[in-house]
């Protein structure tokens, strides 16, 4: 599998390459943000490191022009105290992110776990064996990181994968965003919740409104998920 590497620094780009090529996969690199384009659409990577603050365009332009037409997997490379960006870049559909100065095994190891994520984990489970939930015309398989509707896969990021199987866990619960901070990204935003209000608006996208089941709002809490019985 190819990974793009997005930054302006030579240096980031010779310490990252060899510990992912360490991992098995080959690397491409882009120096800034409209290389990065660039390199996007001739390269066609299974995943993108992509630098916040690059050269001609930055990493939130080149996130939201990507997410515009694919949803490949991005992780955002950000410095401490890019609250701000960091945010904006997660709204924008980026899977993850690591905040400068980080460690290069930690980044190989987050592409490892993000691709997994994506659905470039082995998909020969044996048939029952499926982390999967099931409701009419819609399925969401965590093993392969795979929404299907009406037996046709749907693209969604790991993400919004992630946190529609949360809301379909629990058809009728209703769960804060705080709560969905905590449980499908892991970490605390203190209390900026627009980044759970932007993936469901993203989801809601993405499913059918025809009445067997909705994404609801609760006001002033959160969200629950409702199947027509």
């Amino acid at each position: 599998m190819k990974i793009l590497l997005c930054d302006d620094q030579p240096m980031i780009h010779e310490t990252l390459r060899e510990y992912i090529e360490a991992e098995g996969f080959s690397c491409v690199s882009a120096f800034d943000g409209e290389e990065a384009l660039e390199k996007f659409h001739a390269e066609n990577p299974d995943l993108i490191v992509l630098d916040i603050m690059m050269p001609k365009k930055t990493g939130i332009e080149v996130c939201r022009e990507i997410r515009a037409e694919s949803d490949v997997p991005i992780i955002m490379l950000t410095a401490k105290g890019e609250e701000i960006d960091r945010v904006l870049g997660l709204e924008l559909g980026a899977d993850d992110y690591v905040v400068k100065p980080f460690s290069p095994r930690e980044v190989a190891t987050r592409v490892k776990v993000v691709l997994r994520r994506a659905g470039h984990a082995p998909h020969d489970a044996p048939p029952g064996t499926e982390n999967a939930l099931e409701f009419p015309g819609l399925r969401i398989d965590m093993d392969r990181y795979e929404v299907r509707v009406d037996g046709e896969p749907v693209p969604f990021t790991p993400k919004e994968t992630e946190l529609l199987y949360k809301l379909c866990s629990s058809p009728g619960q209703v769960f804060g965003r705080e709560q969905l901070l905590a449980d499908v990204w892991g970490y605390d935003y203190y209390g900026d919740t627009r980044v759970v209000d932007t993936q469901v608006k993203r989801i809601r996208r993405k499913l059918p409104d025809d009445g067997r089941y909705a994404i609801r709002s609760v006001y002033g809490v959160g969200y629950k998920f409702e199947v027509k019985t």
